[in-house]
């Protein structure tokens, strides 16, 4: 009798043999990401304190579109305007609609306390103040978002459209960042956290600048990674330094790290 293993079993080995050696690389590769290096540095990111990607609610021409990439706004500033001119349009027939329709109300309300109209004429006249009031509403917040505002202070990260191209409802118009110091993103050993805490000074070097800043931890993660057995914190550099932007990237050094 063969003792051979069956080929499917060979098959089922080999498949079982590959993901536990992927799967041990993978913990490996974690776990070596947030080791620090034989200088006791670990590998950092600067990252906006807050990001967004405009876009619009509504079907329309685009009128101005006046910031460029790199540019700086104010909170509350105009970052995109629509043509609206129908918009507005409907808007003022459904407000004049409204008021024809208050005004039809309050005559069959004096002709019901004459005795000349039925209590259903009434109840008619309200109803269709109560539509047209609802269409006037609706209009009222349509044309509302014919200008999107800048919803904090920051920069231009990235154009996506341009004047006069039409957009549709949820279209990337712009991507923004927040004008304010970034943050640094680390992955730490989970063994650290007995001597991290927010408030604990650290210094990163910044790759692209070729210089050294002074930091302090802010924020540490809400759990630890169980493969890695690492931590995520944030970070921020004291002081102000506009030569910093987000999506750089460098070495962070802490006393005693080990």
């Amino acid at each position: 009798m063969s003792l051979r293993p069956h080929a499917s079993t060979l098959a089922l080995l080999a498949v079982l043999s590959t993901g536990l050696c992927a799967a041990q690389t993978a913990s490996q590769g974690s776990k070596n990401f947030a080791e620090p290096d034989r200088d006791g540095r670990i590998r950092t990111q600067l990252s906006a304190r807050e990001t967004a990607v405009v876009a619009g609610e509504l079907n329309a021409k685009i009128a101005r579109l006046p910031l460029k990439e790199g540019d700086s706004f104010k909170a509350g500033q105009t970052l995109v305007a629509f043509d609206c001119a129908l918009f507005e349009a409907q808007l003022h027939k459904a407000e004049a609609s409204n008021e024809a329709a208050r005004k039809t109300l309050a005559v069959n309300q004096r002709l019901a306390e004459l005795n000349s109209a039925s209590r259903l004429d009434v109840e008619q006249a309200e109803a269709r103040v109560k539509e047209s009031a609802a269409e006037a509403a609706y209009m009222r917040a349509t044309v509302s978002k014919c200008v999107i505002a800048a919803p904090f202070s920051g920069r231009v990260a990235k154009r996506l459209a341009a004047n006069s191209e039409f957009a549709t409802p949820g279209r990337p118009l712009l991507e923004i960042v927040d004008g304010g110091p970034p943050e640094l993103q680390l992955i730490v050993p989970s063994r650290w956290l007995a001597r991290l805490k927010p408030g604990s000074p650290f210094t990163v070097s910044v790759d692209e600048l070729g210089q050294s800043f002074p930091a302090k931890v802010i924020r540490v993660g809400a759990r630890i990674d169980p493969v890695s057995q690492s931590v995520s914190i944030t970070g921020q550099i004291s002081g102000n330094h506009p030569a910093l932007q987000p999506g750089m990237s460098g070495w962070a050094t802490f006393p005693g790290a080990q």
